[in-house]
């Protein structure tokens, strides 16, 4: 939940297209109109404060092959990809959407993976991410739009930016981690993204790189 909503509204202010993002109570009443034993487990286990993301009717799954997106939008969705350390936007599984012939960012689950264990999370905070070089959209770049990206992107997330975005989790989804409290946590997010933000040059030359080799 704590990926969705931070890299969700991350993407926002960064000027790609996301899904409205809004916290809803679920009652897990709900689950007894389910007919699916599968999803009224996860509704029973999803008690409480959770997640929502407004429906686009009419989209469709993005196609690589179909569509031809601009090198400068790729690059901005594959920089951005590598900041958050998002895994899930392969050719298998892109979660990307074209609504009103625009592209769309869904589902950010995946994304933020440090704060599964949070040991050495400053330094790890540096990495490349080898993984980018999975992503859908990198063969849609080039150099000089990454580049670009970098420089662009670095100018929309902010300091402030970042704090505020860090601000809206709610305390309810902060209570597992290892720091004390809900403040000290948030503190710690927000040094792993102005730490990554600071060393974006790592993971863009990585990116690059990866580019370079799939080409």
């Amino acid at each position: 939940l704590i990926a969705e909503l931070v890299a969700g509204e991350l993407a926002r202010v960064a000027g790609l297209l996301v899904p409205d993002i809004v916290l809803v109570d679920l009652d897990p009443e709900l689950a007894r109109t389910e007919p699916d034993p599968e999803i009224q487990d996860l509704i029973r286990a999803s008690d409480g404060l959770n997640l929502a993301l407004d429906y686009l009717p009419g989209s469709v799954m993005f196609d690589p092959v179909a569509e031809h997106l601009d090198p400068e939008l790729a690059s901005m969705v594959v920089w951005f990809d590598a900041y958050v350390t998002n895994v899930d936007r392969t050719p298998r599984n892109a979660n990307l959407l074209m609504w009103h012939r625009r592209l769309w960012l869904i589902d950010h689950g995946a994304a933020l993976y440090f704060h599964h264990n949070w040991t050495d999370y400053l330094e790890r905070s540096r990495s490349a991410f080898s993984m980018i070089k999975d992503h859908v959209l990198l063969p849609t770049t080039s150099t000089d739009s990454l580049r670009a990206a970098d420089s662009k992107m670095k100018e929309r997330i902010k300091p402030d930016v970042i704090a505020g975005i860090i601000n809206l989790i709610p305390d309810a989804w902060l209570i597992n981690s290892p720091f004390a409290t809900p403040a000290e946590t948030r503190n710690a997010y927000i040094e792993y993204l102005l730490s990554r933000l600071r060393s974006s040059n790592v993971f863009l030359e990585e990116t690059i790189r990866a580019r370079s080799l799939s080409i």
